[in-house]
Formats: C-alpha cells, sequence, structure tokens
C-alpha cells in the first residue's frame, strides 16, 4: 500500500512540474502575458497616419512629427522638479496633478505626462532625460492641415479619455484619436495598427536589452490614405463668400451622391486644434455660444425649408393625381380659410397653374394642392401619412445615413404626430395648413434640402450623400453606390423642374441668370422666431436657396442657407449661382455680383441681442391658429434687385 501510495505521489509531483515548466516557457512567454509582466518594458511604436486628399488629388491633411514626455509612476526617482517643470515649461503645481492622474490611470503602465513638444524643445530635453528616472520620450506624429478649410469636414485629433479606454482596449492612455469629420469617420482607417517592442529589465529595473531578442516585436502598419469627395477650390470659395455671415452650404454631385463641399459659417482654422494649444483653442471655439463655430450648420441646424418645400408638394400632388400641370388656382393677394383666416401671398398674376405656381412661388396655389392631397383620404390622419410616406423618401425626416458621425433626422410630421398635438380625430388639414409652403411643423437640414434638389435632378432616385471617395486598397461601403429610389414616377419631375427653370428665366431668380448654363432653382425665405424677455418675436427671414445644373446630366445639387439673409435671392440665391458658375466653369465672370457677396456682412443682424432659443408655439387643441398669416417674401423687393 504504502509502494503504491509513494508512486502516485511521485508521478503527481512530477504532472506538476511539467505543467509549470510548460507554463513558465510556453503559456506565460507568448505576447499576451508579456503585457502583464512588471519585468518587461513595453514601448510603443506608432504609425504614420493615412493622409487626407482631395477628389482632385490635392493634399488636404499630413502629418508632422511631435514628441510626447512617457511616465511610468513606480519607476520615477527623487528628482529636481524645478529643473524638470523648467524644461517642460510647466508649473509645480500641474506636475503633481499629472503624476497623480498618470499614477491613478496604472502605476506600471506609460501614460503622456507632457505631449507634444516642439523640435527645439525636444533637443533640448533629450540631452537630460538620463537625470529623470520614470520618464522618456516618445515619437509620434501630429496632423498638419495644409489649407485653412474644412474644419468641420476635416475634424481633428485628439487623445483618447477613460471611457474610449474602457470601449477599446486598442487604445492606451495619451493615444490620439479621431475626435471630429473625416477623422472620427474614418479613425480605423486612418490609425493603422500600434508596433510593440518588450525590453527586458533586471532586478535593478534597468533595461538590459530586448525580450527573447525581439521574438515578439511588432512593426507598426501605417494608416491607409483616403481621398474625399470634397472640392477644395470650391470648399474654400464657398467659405470665402460665407466670411460675416451664418449658416450653411452642401454641394452635391447627383450622380453619384458624393459631397462636393460641405460649409459650416462662421468656422476656424483646423491648425487651431494641433499640439499643445489645442485643449486651450478648443474650449474657447466651444464655449463661443454666439457664433458657435463648432456647429457644424450644414448637418445639425434644422430650418423651415421655405418655399423650396413647395416643388416637394407640385411631386406629390403629380403623384396622387389630384392635380394636373394645367389646372389653375386663383391668387387673391392669398388663401382664404376658415372664418377669417388667410395665408399671405405677394402681387402676381392670377389664376395660375404649376409652373407659374412654382416660378412666381404662389402660396395660394401650394396651399390648394396641399389640400387636394391630405382631403383625398378618408381623414386627415390618413391623408397625412399618405403625405410623409411620399416627403420622407427623398430622404427627409430622417438621418440620411451619410457618412459622418453627426447629423439631425429634421421633422416631417405624420398623422401620428398631430393626433399628439392635438389629440385623436380633433383636427383637420386646415390646421396643418403652412407644411405647404415649407413652414410650421417642417423642419429640414441643409444637407437634406441638397439631397432633395438631387434626387429631383435625377428624377427620381438618389445616392446616400458621402464624404468618401476611395480607400487605399480597399472597397467603400455598397451602400453610397446603390441607388435610392423615391414614391414618385420619373415623367412627374418633368413639370416641376420646367417650374424650376422658369425660376431662372422669369421668376425669382431671373436676374441670377449665367450665362451659357441652364441652372433649375427655388428661392425661399423663412420666418425667424424667438423669444425675448418671453414675447414672441420675429426676427429677420432667414434667405434660403436651392438648385441644381444644368437643366440635363446635371452635375452639381445645392442648398444655401443663411441665416437672417432678409430673402431667397438676397444672399442664399446669389451665393448658390456663384457657387454653381464656379464649380462648372472654373471662374467667375460676374465680378459685380462676387464683389457685392463679399462686400456685404450680417454682423449687424447677429449682434441685435436675443435669448438664442428658437421659439416654439404651444398649441393646444382649440381652433385658433395655426400660424395663419404665414407671407412668402420672396416678391417683397422687385424680382430683379439692383447689384
Amino acid at each position: 500500500m504504502r509502494q503504491i501510495l509513494l508512486f502516485f505521489t511521485i508521478i503527481t509531483v512530477g504532472v506538476i512540474f511539467i505543467f509549470r515548466l510548460f507554463y513558465l516557457q510556453i503559456y506565460s512567454s507568448t505576447a499576451n502575458n508579456l503585457y502583464e509582466d512588471n519585468a518587461i518594458r513595453k514601448v510603443y511604436d506608432y504609425p504614420k497616419r493615412g493622409f487626407v486628399y482631395d477628389r482632385n488629388g490635392n493634399l488636404l491633411v499630413s502629418n508632422q512629427s511631435s514628441y510626447d514626455v512617457m511616465v511610468i509612476p513606480r519607476e520615477v526617482k527623487p528628482l529636481d522638479t524645478v529643473e524638470f517643470c523648467n524644461l517642460l515649461k510647466i508649473d509645480k503645481a500641474k506636475f503633481i496633478k499629472t503624476y497623480k492622474k498618470a499614477y491613478h490611470y496604472s502605476p506600471r503602465l506609460p501614460s503622456v505626462f507632457v505631449s507634444h513638444l516642439s523640435k527645439e524643445d525636444y533637443a533640448v530635453l533629450q540631452e537630460k532625460m538620463r537625470k529623470f528616472e520614470g520618464f522618456y520620450i516618445q515619437k509620434r506624429s501630429l496632423r498638419h492641415y495644409e489649407a485653412s478649410i474644412g474644419a468641420n469636414v476635416l475634424g481633428d485629433i485628439g487623445e483618447v479619455n477613460n471611457a474610449i479606454i474602457k470601449k477599446d482596449p486598442y487604445y492606451k492612455m495619451g493615444d490620439l484619436i479621431g475626435k471630429q469629420g473625416v477623422e472620427l469617420s474614418y479613425e480605423d482607417v486612418l490609425r493603422g495598427k500600434k508596433g510593440i517592442k518588450f525590453i527586458q529589465k533586471n532586478r535593478f529595473n534597468k533595461n538590459i536589452g530586448p525580450y527573447k531578442n525581439g521574438k515578439f516585436d511588432t512593426l507598426p502598419v501605417p494608416g491607409k490614405d483616403i481621398t474625399i469627395t470634397i472640392d477644395a477650390q470650391l470648399q474654400a470659395y464657398g467659405e470665402q463668400l460665407m466670411q460675416h455671415k451664418r449658416g450653411g452650404i452642401i454641394a452635391i454631385e447627383p450622380s453619384t451622391g458624393e459631397i462636393l463641399t460641405m460649409i459650416s459659417a462662421p468656422t476656424y482654422d483646423p491648425n487651431a486644434l494641433v499640439g499643445r494649444k489645442r485643449s486651450q483653442n478648443f474650449t474657447k471655439l466651444y464655449n463661443d455660444s454666439i457664433a458657435k463655430p463648432t456647429y457644424d450648420r450644414g448637418l445639425l441646424a434644422q430650418y423651415p425649408p421655405g418655399s423650396p418645400f413647395k416643388v416637394l408638394n407640385a411631386l406629390i400632388g403629380l403623384q396622387e393625381g389630384v392635380v394636373t400641370a394645367e389646372d389653375k388656382f386663383t391668387c387673391n393677394h392669398g388663401y382664404s380659410y376658415g372664418k377669417n383666416e388667410k395665408m399671405g401671398c405677394h402681387s402676381h398674376p392670377s389664376p395660375l397653374a404649376m409652373d407659374m405656381g412654382i416660378y412666381e412661388s404662389c402660396n395660394a396655389y401650394f396651399a390648394n394642392v396641399y389640400r387636394r392631397i391630405i382631403e383625398k383620404y378618408d381623414s386627415p390622419y390618413e391623408g397625412m401619412n399618405v403625405w410623409n410616406k411620399h416627403v420622407t423618401s427623398f430622404g427627409l425626416g430622417d438621418y440620411l445615413g451619410y457618412d459622418l458621425k453627426i447629423g439631425s433626422p429634421g421633422r416631417i410630421p405624420s398623422g401620428d404626430f398631430y393626433d399628439k398635438w392635438y389629440g385623436k380625430n380633433r383636427w383637420r388639414t386646415t390646421f396643418t395648413l403652412s407644411n405647404a409652403i415649407g413652414q410650421g411643423e417642417v423642419e429640414a437640414t441643409p444637407i437634406q434640402l441638397a439631397n432633395m434638389v438631387a434626387a429631383i435632378a435625377n428624377r427620381g432616385y438618389f445616392y446616400t450623400p458621402h464624404i468618401i471617395k476611395t480607400i487605399e486598397n480597399q472597397d467603400i461601403d455598397a451602400q453610397y453606390t446603390t441607388p435610392r429610389h423615391t414614391t414618385i414616377d420619373k415623367e412627374n419631375f418633368a413639370p416641376v423642374i420646367q417650374g424650376m427653370y422658369d425660376v431662372y428665366n422669369k421668376g425669382t431668380a431671373a436676374s441670377l441668370q449665367v450665362q451659357g448654363i441652364e441652372i433649375c432653382g427655388k428661392t425661399g425665405t423663412a420666418e425667424n422666431f424667438t423669444k425675448i424677455d418671453g414675447v414672441k418675436t420675429q426676427l429677420t427671414d432667414h434667405s434660403i436657396f436651392v438648385a441644381f445644373a444644368p437643366k440635363e446630366n446635371p452635375k452639381i445639387a445645392i442648398a444655401v442657407f443663411v441665416e437672417n439673409g432678409y430673402w431667397g435671392s438676397r444672399f442664399a440665391g446669389k451665393i448658390a449661382t456663384l457657387m454653381i458658375e464656379k464649380y462648372i466653369n472654373g471662374t467667375i465672370s460676374r465680378t459685380d455680383l462676387e464683389k457685392w457677396i463679399l462686400s456685404h456682412s450680417l454682423e449687424h443682424e447677429y449682434e441685435k441681442p436675443y435669448s438664442g432659443e428658437p421659439f416654439k408655439i404651444n398649441r393646444g387643441t382649440t381652433l385658433e391658429l395655426v400660424e395663419p398669416t404665414v407671407i412668402n417674401h420672396d416678391h417683397l423687393l422687385p424680382s430683379k434687385p439692383q447689384i
């Protein structure tokens, strides 16, 4: 019995020794476990971040060398903090705060102590780093923006926070990540993959060379270069035209859905968010609650679309068979409904059919069309849902799904929306009549309106707007090359497009023609309310313009919003026509018009004091209502104002 027990004891001890040897020599030597070994120092080798080019091959974003001072808290020995702080150009309080933060993150893992040293500071500090144990210098790349344009498009990079580190273990404290724009959307493509070196330390915590002769070391994988759809020259020109103005411009190539320009005004130089002053500069920009330069108006701002929305109601009326292009409606300076309600309109010939209804921008015409659409069905609820389905098929009322990380859905009301607002079966078509002319409850972003115009230009389909054109050795997402069709049949677009063409020939934009280019457009003016001391106050109207060109085989679709810009052709129309001419012809022939835009500022409008909170009407279930005196301002001044 003793012999059997001894035999099993020897076998058991042998198995334990064999298992332990296997663990020490095989398992614990794998790269994964080296990260947990305190006797091994990990040094990351950061890759080159991918370059960004515009659609014509112009370099927009490159890299520049930067140096970070790193710290491993448990390895720090007593040092001359005064000398060290002077070298780093920080004070002792900053030293203590940063050290505590690094220690709290991890005593044994490296953290950034001071980031973005200049080459001059690096040269001075490098010679003295041996005096400061636990600290070392790590080289990495920072972004360099080749031109001071497209800050909202390109975005920027900054240090990761704890939330990002917890979500994605790839990132370590001090790593850089895309924060906005293309840098954020294509972070996984641009960043590449870090390499790593494992350094063996002795019992005195001194480096003695590569662990296992570098067996587990890896090389960095450079980030991929990308080409974006933006036309840098058009972007720069649009930003120039929008100086001293606020608003957004989006231009799209209808045949592809590629975003040609994406302007938000006011803007800033993207290089302001590079280097040691990034945090300071970003705080100033972000806290500017008046101009809001970091707020992307092209993607986030929801405006009443105004008269450009009328063309959708014309298309829906044709599709639903409730109106023909030849049907005429009378306009007696507006549209009367209910007992004493009237939607005002400017003076023009009457009666008028669809073509004149569009190019004269008649409110009464579109009020009639809208009522016929809704009242075709047994109830306003059903009619509103049918109308909603048509409108949203153009990409309105929802996030479009483009490849940028921010956006607003806009708002296209449905039957459920009004049931919730007024109560079930307690509202009728006239309660919603402002929708006929793009006011009331309808809201849209500039990119949604530009996409709507692209769908009209294509006679019934569009491609999801996108900013990516090519990725080095990689295909782009198929959703950006797959057409999305509207609910409107192709044959119904012809009369509406003709009306938009006549806006330039003999309508509200007749003074803005470009010789040799057939432009189809629509002016618009959106009422602008706010609360001042709790009182509803009307401010200067927003100027809106949408267009595409040429009429056949269109190359550009554009939407321009200028806040407090008076009326459609005053600012937005001029800017849109200049942008179209610049893109198609490459030069500007109407230098007098260009000079007018460049020399006219709207800063005096933005200096008017107000709370900044948009006015929201608190409607109940009574019949008093619904912004009945909305007026189209396209013709409050002559249709051909002096330039």
